[in-house]
């Protein structure tokens, strides 16, 4: 028998309720079933709940219940683990889900009985030195670290290096460090480019620059990416959209690909250009 995590979007009463009934069938089959506490407590099954630090242990699935939003936290929550992530999406058409509500049971059959593939993304390693006496602060990233300037500010400065080297200061409202799978986020809207998320690479995009050199960097995935802040004015990092910290002049942000990887369940041709095509509403013609 399989040991299976749920992870429910906490605000969707639809995905709510298929989380209960996925989680009673897969009960009923002889299967382990876990959420994180806040999810059991959305879905009414105090029995299956665990505190986060102990759901990925041993865990051979786990089924995401929402859109990509939930897939991140699915991902934070199983962190170095790679337990695979099989996303149920229950939001709009979403990059990281893999199937429709009404084709999810079908889709944990297929997933238990071997009938699937594993498409490996990379991560970020990101560790945060911040400026002063604060603490070191470290994440698994998948799409993107951001460093952009607080509402109080016009802009910020940021030198960059290069594997040790000083590249050069940017003066920007912010800087993306990406991932390929990224680079339809965030970056996106900063104007940098689409790369293909099978890919494996580190992309540099600045955020509205206020210089010459505006142009994004596609970096090799052995590269060492470093933003330090240069010019006395705070500025936010962020991860995958969640901000973690406000930093001052002096703060290091690094980022280098992470040691293991985002493992997403596929269950048949997905192919890229086709998920661009349907979420840009390309023409066939």
């Amino acid at each position: 028998m399989a040991s299976i995590g749920v992870i429910v979007h906490l605000e969707r009463e639809a995905a709510s309720e298929h989380a209960r009934e996925l989680a009673e069938w897969l009960t009923s089959e002889g299967h382990e079933v876990r959420m994180p506490e806040e999810d059991a407590a959305a879905v009414g099954g105090s029995t299956l709940a665990v505190p986060s630090e102990r759901f990925a242990a041993g865990l051979d699935l786990v089924v995401s219940l929402g859109g990509d939003g939930s897939m991140l936290r699915a991902l934070e929550l199983v962190g170095e683990a790679e337990v695979p992530l099989l996303g149920v999406d229950h939001g709009q058409l979403g990059y990281l889900t893999e199937v429709k509500p009404s084709n999810a049971r079908e889709a944990v059959e297929r997933f238990l009985n071997g009938d699937h593939q594993i498409e490996e993304r990379m991560l970020i390693s990101m560790v945060l030195t911040p400026d002063g006496d604060g603490p070191v602060i470290e994440h698994l990233v998948l799409n993107e670290v951001v460093v952009e300037r607080s509402s109080e500010v016009n802009t910020i400065r940021l030198a960059v290096d290069l594997d040790d080297d000083f590249f050069t200061t940017y003066t920007v409202d912010g800087m993306i460090v990406a991932t390929p799978t990224g680079s339809t986020a965030y970056a996106f809207s900063a104007r940098g480019p689409i790369v293909d998320p099978a890919h494996r690479s580190l992309l540099l995009t600045p955020v509205s620059p206020h210089m010459l050199f505006d142009r994004s960097l596609v970096l090799s995935p052995d590269a060492a990416v470093r933003l330090r802040g240069d010019g006395h004015r705070p500025a936010t990092v962020s991860v995958d959209g969640r901000r973690i910290a406000t930093v001052g002049d002096g703060a290091s942000i690094e980022c280098t690909a992470a040691h293991c990887s985002a493992r997403f369940v596929t269950l048949g041709s997905r192919p890229f250009h086709r998920v661009l095509k349907a979420k840009f509403g390309l023409n066939d013609r």
